[in-house]
């Protein structure tokens, strides 16, 4: 496999995982949301959900060095082991950056209004942005 269809392959992967992060947001507030009551976990729920924010602070610097390290290994006879440490920890990271989001989803039934709701979905789509794989490795 080439580095092009690597980084293409990451990408897809990238845009999946956000579908899946907000999706869960999305499709609760739909079905659920018209009929909210106002609800004493709702406070609570976003305040976990900011706080989750933090879970993410270990698995950036550990995709950073993997980031770092698949860098180094370009043109080497270690780059495709490289790419699969990299797709690993990166794997591992979307887990973390999802969890506002999907916290939100939660808090969904605990009736959090729009406002909270939609800053804990931007702060997820803020964390996978930082997963990306950026252009000069490649």
């Amino acid at each position: 496999m080439t580095r092009s269809e690597v980084r293409r392959r990451l990408a897809l992967v990238w845009w999946r995982q956000l579908a899946l992060s907000l999706a869960p947001l999305f499709v609760l507030n739909l079905l659920f949301g018209a009929d909210r009551q106002l609800g004493m976990l709702a406070m609570p729920l976003f305040v976990a959900g900011m706080a989750s924010m933090f879970v993410s602070l270990p698995l950036f610097s550990a995709y950073k060095r993997a980031l770092v390290a698949t860098e180094q290994a370009l043109d080497t006879p270690e780059e495709p082991a490289a790419w699969l440490e990299l797709a690993n920890r990166r794997r591992l990271a979307f887990l973390g950056a999802g969890l506002p989001a999907w916290i939100a989803a939660i808090a969904v039934f605990a009736g959090l209004e729009a406002i909270p709701l939609f800053l804990l979905a931007i702060s997820s789509i803020v964390l996978l942005y930082l997963y990306r794989i950026p252009r000069q490795l490649g």
